[in-house]
């Protein structure tokens, strides 16, 4: 069994099989949605964040960053171990270990990737922050510039989101793949948990609210929404 130190605040029943780190939050279903799809052997471990639990110092010694979801693949490239933290560069990976979910083709590749950073740079930080300013503390600030920035941002987003998905069933075309689980959660909770429908004027986006319902409804979704839930 590895000695990482990670392995001594959440010891692993299953050493063999790649650990995932994370909580129910649009950036860690992200994780869970992946490995259920793909179907590669993993063991969950819920970090309850809003104990502090990532700044824990077994949990820093997997990423410095303090921020789940994290992993520590016990078969990594070339058989070594790799610790791996931000969401985007595990659903690569994990995409990559699996050959399922980013296309072969180089070109293809990086577009797929290029939508995956969209929704890191662009999308997390924005319905993020709309969520902050509209359901969290943020939303008793007498100050609504902010809140209404986000908003407005957050809808440019979305719209452009609808205008890919116009011709396509999902982000890339025909086939499902790593830009829409990094999506998935994120435009669900923006709806859902954050309650913003009304205030981005989600029931213009057609188009998003077709995928999402379609994403939504796949078998593996559903369980990966789930994984450190309880």
């Amino acid at each position: 069994m590895s000695t990482h130190p990670i392995f001594d605040r959440w010891p692993a029943e299953y050493p063999d099989r790649l650990q995932l780190f994370s909580a129910p939050t649009p950036n860690g279903v992200k994780v869970g949605i992946m490995l259920e799809e793909t179907g590669l052997p993993y063991e969950p471990h819920r970090i309850d964040i809003m104990a502090n639990e990532s700044h824990d110092p077994a949990f820093l010694a997997l990423n410095p960053n303090g921020k789940i979801p994290a992993i520590y693949d016990p078969d990594g490239p070339d058989g070594k171990p790799l610790a791996l933290f931000e969401s985007g560069a595990i659903l690569i990976y994990l995409a990559d270990k699996s050959g399922q979910f980013l296309p072969a083709d180089a070109g293809a590749r990086y577009e797929a990737i290029q939508w995956v950073m969209w929704q890191m740079g662009g999308v997390g930080p924005m319905f993020g922050q709309l969520g902050f300013f509209h359901k969290f503390a943020g939303k008793d600030y007498e100050d609504k510039r902010p809140r209404d920035r986000y908003a407005a941002e957050s809808a440019r987003l979305l719209g452009v989101l609808d205008d890919r998905l116009a011709s396509r069933e999902w982000v890339m075309g025909d086939d499902y793949g790593i830009a829409d689980i990094s999506l998935l959660g994120w435009v669900r909770n923006l709806i859902g948990f954050y309650g913003a429908r009304e205030i981005v004027g989600f029931d213009r986006f057609g188009n998003v609210q077709r995928w999402l319902d379609t994403g939504l409804a796949r078998p593996a979704v559903q369980r990966g929404l789930e994984v450190t839930a309880a």
